[in-house]
């Protein structure tokens, strides 16, 4: 899975553009998915945050919470490295654990008050391996934990997912100088490889032991759902 996942450091410093032509709500997401957490978390809580390098949730999520602790877990040292940086410029450093690697690497017994796994899901391949992230990730959640999933869903044979495909190609080729055939390559890897349907992705957190799953959130090929761990 790291590998899949794995960022060098040049992505790691453009990542904060990238991800926001790949994503243009990307900055309102994040404000939801805070209002979200903070509705139902208490002045002092735990957070963990997976794929959580690059430190955007934790500039999000933190000033606004200056008595939440977060634990951010990512296969890539890079992006770590931007996630302390942020961090760091926004004086919450002792607040916030880095752990090298993947929900995997989370130790045994940690439990948390809340979670987000924000455009990590779609990197992981095989529903198998979906669904064993959303498990070892609930393991680690108070009951009635609030969860946050953010990832690209849809079915690559439906017209209407085609069509999006088509917007989303054509945004890249208006907002980048990236030749046409880089885009359509960068497309396929990142809309269309491993998409899985909406009711999957409901499918896989129920299995994963969520409930009162509701989405909030959707642009292109992207959705978000908020939950609560049973």
């Amino acid at each position: 899975m790291a590998d899949k996942m794995a960022f060098d450091s040049d992505i790691a410093n453009e990542y904060d553009k990238g991800v926001r032509r790949t994503l243009p709500t990307y900055d309102p997401m994040l404000r939801l998915a805070q209002t979200f957490l903070r509705t139902n978390l208490d002045e002092n809580a735990s957070v963990l945050v997976i794929g959580g390098g690059g430190g955007n949730e934790l500039k999000a999520f933190g000033p606004r919470n200056p008595g939440w602790t977060f634990t951010a877990v990512d296969p890539s040292k890079a992006m770590l490295g931007a996630a302390q940086m942020k961090a760091r410029t926004e004086g919450m450093e002792s607040r916030v654990e880095l752990i090298h690697g993947t929900v995997a690497d989370v130790p045994e017994g940690a439990v948390f008050d809340g979670a987000t796994c924000i455009l990590v899901l779609h990197f992981v391949p095989e529903l198998a391996d979906k669904l064993a992230l959303l498990k070892k990730l609930r393991s680690h959640l108070e009951a009635g934990a609030p969860f946050v999933l953010v990832s690209k869903y849809g079915d690559p044979e439906d017209e209407e997912f085609q069509a999006l495909v088509g917007l989303w190609k054509n945004y890249w080729l208006d907002m980048t100088d990236l030749p046409e055939e880089k885009v359509e390559a960068l497309m396929k890897s990142t809309l269309v490889d491993a998409s899985v349907p909406e009711e999957t992705v409901r499918e896989l957190l129920a299995e994963a032991g969520f409930h009162k799953i509701a989405k909030f959130f959707k642009t292109n090929h992207f959705g978000g759902w908020l939950c609560y761990a049973k």
